[in-house]
């Protein structure tokens, strides 16, 4: 098969699960990067090593974080391709900008790469970053979210309920806008009924 058949059944797949992620809602949708993991089912789960920031970004310190580790809490969990990189830089810097509000939201944030850890650390410290970064460099946590193509994860964002339950998924990102939409998305969420006192807008 030629390479621009590749490249053009690769497009194909990306248009078709843009629309079907956010409306129809499948058990199993393609998207750039694999099989995406279903909505409104527990989230795959994952440990992997991290760098968690100091609160006000500088420094940091050598870590291990799971999906258990975010029980109780809503979590954006974003995949990106690579620290440093211009459009990784652009989503990183929405995120700390936005932080605080979604922290008032009972909401963390979470990246994850293939990058390693002393990237991760050198990255946290040149963007002053306050959320942790996660290490995936085999792409095994990547790939059960439907966001990895060798050797990169996928620009791929998921939003994960207290309960452990996937909300919402973002396969077409826009780096410079994204964090804002995240944002509007979880308080949409967090609006629904059956949501308890604490997860709801404040």
């Amino acid at each position: 098969m030629s390479p621009g058949a590749i490249s053009r059944r690769a497009c194909l797949q990306a248009l078709v699960a843009i629309p079907l992620v956010g409306s129809a809602r499948p058990s199993a949708v393609l998207a750039l990067g694999g099989t995406l993991p279903p909505l409104d089912q527990p989230a795959p789960d994952f440990r992997l090593p991290a760098v968690v920031p100091e609160k006000s970004g500088a420094g940091g310190q050598r870590s291990e974080l799971s999906l258990a580790d975010f029980r109780g809490q809503w979590l954006v969990l974003y995949f990106y391709p690579r620290d440093f990189t211009s459009g990784c830089t652009l989503e990183a810097r929405g995120f700390q900008r936005d932080l605080g509000a979604f922290q008032s939201r009972g909401a963390a944030v979470a990246g994850i790469s293939a990058d390693d850890g002393e990237s991760h650390l050198s990255f946290c410290g040149s963007e002053g970053l306050a959320f942790p970064l996660l290490s995936d460099p085999d792409g095994r946590v990547s790939r059960q979210y439907g966001s990895w193509i060798a050797p990169y994860s996928q620009r791929h964002t998921f939003l994960i309920d207290p309960q452990g339950m996937l909300r919402q998924i973002w396969t077409a990102v826009r780096p410079s806008a994204h964090s804002g939409e995240v944002l509007e998305a979880l308080d949409r969420q967090r609006a629904l009924p059956g949501q308890t006192p604490s997860q709801r807008q404040p």
